[in-house]
C-alpha cells in the first residue's frame, strides 16, 4: 500500500544526483555508466539523468510492501538497489561541479521510510525514468523520474547489460578518481613590475 507521496521538480547539475539516508556526502568512487543508477555508498545510489543543467520531475513513494509494476507512462526499463537505512529520513543532493546541493524542497515535509515489522534495516528501491527528449543535453528533456521505495531485505540490483563502451567509460572514471588532486594543479610564472610588486 502506498503511505506517503511526493512529488516536486529537480534542478539538476553536470552530474546527476545522489538519493539515500545519509547526508555525509562524497564523490562516488564509481559511477554506474550504462545504468541509471547505482551505489554511492551502502547508503546512498548515485543517479544518472538524461538532463544536464536543467529541471526535472520527481516523483517520491513510499510503500509498506512492494509495489506493483508501473504500466503506462512510457516508462524506461525499471532498475532496482538496495539501501541500508539505519537513518530513516530520505536525503537528496544534486551533484554540481565541486560540491553538493541539497535538493528536498522546502515546502516539502521530511519524507522517512516507516520501521519494519522485524527490524530490517535495508530498504529498496525501485526507479523509472522518462524523457521526452533522450538525447543528453542541457535544458529541459522533459524528464521525470519515479522512485519507489519499500523494506525490503538486500538484494542483487536490477539493471540492464553492460556494454564496452559502458566497462571502459567505468574504468576512466575509476582511474581518474585515482589520481590525487595535486596532478590537477598547474603552477604558473608570475612576472613582477613596478605596477605589480611583489604582496
Amino acid at each position: 500500500m502506498l503511505v506517503r507521496e511526493a512529488t516536486f521538480t529537480v534542478n539538476l547539475g553536470e552530474n546527476g544526483y545522489l538519493i539515500g539516508f545519509d547526508d555525509d556526502y562524497d564523490w562516488p568512487k564509481e559511477m554506474p555508466f550504462g545504468w541509471r543508477c547505482g551505489p554511492a555508498t551502502d547508503t546512498n545510489a548515485v543517479v544518472l539523468p538524461t538532463t544536464d543543467t536543467g529541471s526535472m520531475e520527481m516523483t517520491i513513494q513510499v510503500h509498506d510492501v512492494p509495489p506493483a509494476p508501473e504500466v503506462g507512462g512510457d516508462w524506461e526499463s525499471a532498475e532496482e538497489i538496495s539501501l541500508r537505512a539505519g537513518f530513516p529520513v530520505l536525503c537528496l543532493a544534486v551533484i554540481r561541479q565541486s560540491d553538493f546541493w541539497d535538493a528536498w524542497p522546502d515546502q516539502e515535509p521530511p519524507l522517512e521510510i516507516p520501521p519494519s515489522a522485524n527490524g530490517e534495516e535495508w530498504v529498496r528501491m525501485r526507479l523509472y525514468c522518462h524523457a521526452d527528449n533522450s538525447e543528453p543535453g542541457i535544458g529541459d528533456r522533459g524528464e521525470r523520474h519515479l522512485v519507489q521505495l519499500w523494506r525490503a531485505p538486500q538484494a542483487p540490483g536490477v539493471h540492464p547489460e553492460l556494454t564496452d563502451a559502458d566497462r571502459q567509460a567505468r574504468a576512466e572514471y575509476a582511474a581518474q578518481m585515482g589520481v590525487p588532486v595535486e596532478e590537477y594543479t598547474t603552477t604558473y610564472p608570475v612576472s613582477y613590475t613596478a605596477d605589480n610588486p611583489p604582496a
